[in-house]
């Protein structure tokens, strides 16, 4: 069976994840008590389920600490997939301020112990602190509900099994990702904002690309992070990784990080070598996917 666990901090869009599991056609169980995981597994096995989607978050306090060695014991049997939804403190406590929802880990006003929602957002924190170390980590911050629908139905396309490599794009000015292991600051180079012909463009658009194909150093900067990105991932493979997200930035997101991120993503789906052919590669691009989606 395959087993996916949608989890993270509260506020950060499980609910969201779970509804594109749902509609991808698996089995969804939502707010899952920890010690009930195991006997649910036990049960949909009968019933002959191979894909379930299981959301659990932190709000039963320290049972979620038995949650790494219990996917432990099922992975002797089934192939196990953390989802981890994470996004920065001010977003998380924006989002509650607009929906006027308590954060589970807040507790009531009667007890002598409830905390802040700053105070419950580091709890929740150190507490799935385990998972989030061994999971695909999405930052939500800047991602509104459409885009992490199609991120999480791309994660769901037939895959090869390995090493899952994301190449994402972003704007400094609204922050790095906190998904990324590798950040890669191209802000050094010529910026096609500043040409008024390939303002309103993006890094997709044939324009913006014969532009930056003819600058040396986007060429440069190009061949550097693939040979540091090729020298590594037989490492990160060794060390047992399950994904790696690689983010390049500029100052906006629009056109050079854009451009970049099609380039890696190019080169590197087309290579057939030993240390490529059991990794499966993905594009992201924060700013662009960020843009509200328009009304037909």
């Amino acid at each position: 069976m395959q087993i996916n666990l949608i989890t993270g901090i509260s506020g950060s869009g499980k609910s969201v994840a779970l509804r594109a599991f749902e509609d991808a056609g698996y089995d969804c169980v939502d707010n899952l008590p920890v010690p009930l995981l195991e006997n649910l597994i036990s049960t949909l096995e009968k019933e002959k389920c191979d894909r379930v989607a299981v959301a659990i978050d932190a709000r039963r306090g320290e049972s979620i600490a038995d949650l790494p060695l219990i996917l432990e014991q099922l992975r002797r049997s089934h192939e196990i997939r953390i989802v981890f939804l994470n996004a920065d403190t001010n977003t998380l406590v924006q989002r509650f301020s607009e929906t006027r929802r308590r954060h589970p880990l807040s507790g009531t006003s009667e007890q002598s112990g409830a905390a802040t929602l700053i105070e419950a957002i580091d709890k929740e924190r150190s507490l799935l602190e385990p998972l989030r170390a061994q999971a695909h980590s999405i930052d939500t911050s800047n991602l509104p509900a459409h885009a992490l629908r199609s991120w999480i139905q791309d994660l769901l396309k037939d895959k090869p099994l390995g090493l899952t490599v994301v190449f994402e794009s972003f704007g400094f000015k609204k922050g790095v990702p906190s998904d990324a292991d590798l950040v890669f600051d191209v802000r050094c180079l010529p910026n096609p904002h500043y040409d008024k012909a390939l303002r309103p463009l993006t890094g997709n658009d044939a324009p913006v690309q014969a532009f930056l194909e003819k600058i040396p150093e986007v060429q440069s900067m190009e061949v550097d992070i693939i040979h540091f990105v090729e020298k590594w991932l037989p490492h990160y493979i060794a060390d047992g990784r399950s994904y790696l997200t690689v983010a390049i930035g500029c100052t906006g997101g629009q056109h050079r990080s854009v451009y970049l991120v099609g380039q890696l993503n190019k080169y590197f789906s087309v290579q057939k070598n030993l240390a490529t052919s059991q990794i499966n590669f993905l594009t992201r691009h924060r700013e662009l996917d960020s843009i509200p989606a328009v009304a037909l």
